[in-house]
């Protein structure tokens, strides 16, 4: 049987596991008897570029057929800033399950810079290694860069996160209509933007510390970002419509 190698960001970890993507998803999910449910998030990784900072002797011995000669389901391989040994250039597709066990794949695409929306206000959930509500009036590429290139006094050796929606919030925090924002708090996000909005020295704003931990997938904008400093990769997220018709399954589920 095939080994895949997993890097799961809630929580961090890295697998290695004899399950392919979408059985590995459902098994996060639901786990093996259907009595867990959870949604999670993860990357498949390129055995190939990592081997040289795992351990393939313990790996090769502990990610065997079980004895009925079913499938390894997880051999944890790190549990620790397992995020920032991974190089960028090794993770591969990125997969969203909901908590039945649906899975979504998106894999990765070149990002161009140059579209990024100019004196717009964004909303960021940092999703690893840490896990605050972020609103920025910096676009993906350079909020990625100000958090990890050392430039501030917080700095991170890598960031995974995703932008969400602020539909007209973006550009008119205060009188814009929040009808289809599903946020929790809508009048203390709308207090952040407006302070970014008015303090152009000030680029972040912490909207919410303690991530639940789960994430609503209709409330993503762009998609998906990690990487260091200039290092980025992007996972686009369909819209509504386009992910109607790639997996329509998980559509109806979220």
């Amino acid at each position: 049987m095939s080994k895949y190698i997993y890097l799961t960001c809630t929580p961090e970890a890295l697998v290695a596991s004899m399950l392919p993507p979408e059985g590995f998803g459902m098994y996060l999910s639901t786990g093996t008897k259907k009595r867990n449910k959870g949604q999670t998030i993860f990357f498949e990784v390129d055995l190939g570029k990592i081997e040289n900072i795992i351990d393939m002797d313990s790996l090769n011995k502990r990610c065997v057929a079980k004895e009925d000669g079913s499938p390894k389901s997880s051999v944890y391989l790190s549990v620790y800033r397992t995020l920032e040994m991974i190089p960028t250039s090794a993770l591969k597709s990125l997969y969203l399950t909901t908590d039945h066990g649906l899975v979504l794949e998106l894999k990765k695409a070149a990002y161009d810079k140059a579209k990024e929306p100019v004196n717009a206000l964004h909303l960021y959930q940092e999703l690893c290694p840490v896990t605050p509500l972020v609103a920025s009036g910096l676009a993906p590429s350079a909020f990625l860069q100000r958090l990890t290139d050392g430039s501030t006094p917080i700095v991170l050796p890598k960031l995974f996160f995703v932008e969400l929606k602020l539909g007209e919030l973006a550009t008119n925090p205060l009188s814009g209509t929040a009808e289809h924002l599903p946020y929790s708090n809508i009048g203390h996000l709308r207090d952040c933007l407006e302070i970014l909005k008015g303090e152009y020295e000030k680029h972040m704003k912490t909207v919410q510390r303690i991530f639940s931990g789960t994430l609503l997938y209709r409330t993503i904008e762009t998609g998906f970002y990690v990487g260091s400093k200039d290092d980025m990769a992007f996972y686009p997220y369909p819209t509504m419509k386009e992910l109607e018709d790639i997996n329509y399954e998980f559509f109806r589920a979220i």
